[in-house]
């Protein structure tokens, strides 16, 4: 009877204690299900707040200098989003094999981690680049262009920017505007390197301007070679986040034979470049092109003023009005309304301005004349000089214009003129891109092109001039002339031009056996 009564209280204990066993396991597999979402929850919090800390960091990178603690958060956030994903990828698994593992840990980590996230500022002011500031003129209108610039130079997948635009019309001072930027501007920069390439630059000249700027300006750096400069260059430049303004460039500069690293999203370094030519923007692989465009008429009127100078403008009633044609004369360009202001400032007659609008009417720009036709194949260049046998504005169409050229023998490679058509296209094409003809939409269903007023003064005082020789022009275009003009001095005048005047009959005919 005893040993009944012991079997049966030991029975009871063992009972008892696998309830209490199997309880156990009860509670524990419900705290797994419970934790898991828990921990799904969590991890989605402390991922929206690393993405709202990353865009902060983001955006303030562009200007500010982001802290270290802010980094340190956001990468020791990473690393516990990718472990707390993976705990949850397996949470099914550590449910059938009935073990919490480390998810109550990662859960407390994560809400740790979550509370030390909370930032007033993720970013700070960092130190200007170290740059030269340059002296430069204070033309109107460049704001909006250098702020589409500045905001291409904070577009991490821009690298290199190209800035083109006719002769004159403010490129440089574009570039030098920018340069300046950066001395007081907060930016991610550590040096801005300036150098002026122009046509006659080689690559040695290019080296020893962008060496100035490190010190190698010795005997010893002088006398080496072109590939012996490249790798100083490059050793100083790697391991920066530089900017490089290169000035005028009228062909491609080769950056690896320079010693320049190739910008890219992995360095953030940026090449700035000014330039005629659209063609070299796409020859140096530029990522953004931005075209720089001539003064519209109420900017360039406030830029002539403001160089000629009240005191000028109000000696007489008159001269605002004579002042607004010579400024009109300047076709929108700031080096000429510049140039023109000062040289007008001490002319307080009427005479003088007069005068000085009958000058430009003969006479190119000062400072342009033949500069911006040096690039130029000698055929192309005789192809844009015949466009100004058309009056000032004209909508010229390009089938026709290809029809003269080929006519004029200018495309005498061909003997049809359809066979000339896409030699034709490519010429007129690569004028548009050296900004010396523009489009102009449509006229009777042709595509059209004009000349800048600008230029087609230029190439009047070149045919009148330098290529007097070979192509003497005589042109009235468009100067509602009654009767035909006075060719007695002119008549070895090889092309003449007396279109779109209101002369209806001839009374004599021009004798100018070279027509």
């Amino acid at each position: 009877m005893g040993n009944c009564c012991l079997f049966q209280i030991g029975l009871e204990n063992f009972i008892i204690r696998g309830l209490d066993s199997i309880a156990g396991h009860v509670n524990y597999i419900c705290k797994l299900k419970q934790t898991l979402p828990t921990l799904s929850a969590a991890l989605q919090e402390l991922t929206a707040q690393r993405n709202d800390r990353q865009s902060q960091v983001d955006l303030a990178e562009r200007q500010l200098k982001p802290f270290e603690q802010v980094q340190l958060w956001l990468s020791k956030a990473e690393t516990m989003i990718t472990e707390a994903e993976k705990l949850i990828e397996d949470g099914l698994q550590q449910m059938n094999n009935l073990c919490l593992g480390g998810l109550a840990e990662m859960l407390q980590e994560i809400s740790d981690h979550k509370s030390t996230g909370v930032f007033e500022k993720v970013a700070e002011n960092q130190p200007a680049a170290s740059v030269v500031v340059r002296p430069v003129e204070q033309p109107v209108a460049l704001e909006s262009t250098i702020q589409k610039v500045w905001s291409c130079i904070a577009d991490k997948d821009v690298g290199i920017i190209g800035l083109y635009g006719l002769g004159g019309v403010g490129t440089t001072t574009l570039l030098t505007k920018l340069n300046n930027k950066f001395s007081t501007t907060p930016n991610v920069f550590e040096v801005v390197i300036w150098a002026l390439v122009s046509k006659d630059s080689d690559v040695g000249k290019i080296q020893d301007r962008i060496g100035g700027n490190f010190g190698f300006s010795d005997d010893s750096w002088k006398n080496k070679s072109v590939d012996q400069k490249a790798p100083d260059i490059y050793g100083v430049l790697r391991n920066k986040r530089f900017i490089v303004l290169l000035d005028d460039l009228w062909e491609r500069v080769d950056l690896n034979q320079v010693g320049i690293p190739k910008p890219s999203q992995e360095n953030g370094s940026k090449l700035i470049f000014t330039t005629r030519s659209l063609e070299v923007c796409g020859e140096m692989e530029a990522q953004k092109k931005i075209k720089v465009k001539c003064l519209e008429t109420e900017k360039a009127w406030e830029l002539f003023r403001d160089k000629v100078g009240d005191e000028t403008l109000n000696n007489h009633p008159d001269i605002p009005n004579l002042a607004k044609q010579v400024a009109k004369r300047c076709g929108g360009l700031p080096l000429a309304l510049i140039t023109i202001g000062h040289a007008m400032v001490c002319k307080k007659t009427i005479g003088e301005w007069k005068y000085a609008i009958e000058v430009l009417k003969r006479c190119a720009l000062p400072k342009l004349e033949n500069k911006e036709f040096l690039f130029l194949k000698f055929s192309m260049k005789c192809c844009l000089l015949y466009c100004c046998l058309h009056p000032e504005d004209y909508c010229i169409p390009k089938r026709r214009l290809m029809e003269y050229w080929f006519c004029e023998g200018l495309l005498n490679e061909f003997d049809r003129i359809s066979e000339a058509q896409m030699p034709g296209d490519n010429i007129i094409c690569s004028l548009i891109s050296a900004c010396l003809l523009e489009n102009d939409g449509e006229m009777d269903g042709e595509d059209c092109v004009k000349m800048h007023d600008v230029i087609r003064d230029i190439t009047l005082w070149i045919t009148g001039k330098f290529e007097a020789t070979e192509n003497n022009f005589f042109v009235t275009a468009g100067a509602q002339l009654f009767q035909e003009p006075d060719v007695k001095e002119r008549e070895n005048v090889k092309r003449m031009s007396v279109m779109e005047n209101k002369i209806e009959v001839l009374n004599k005919t021009p004798k100018c056996p070279s027509l």
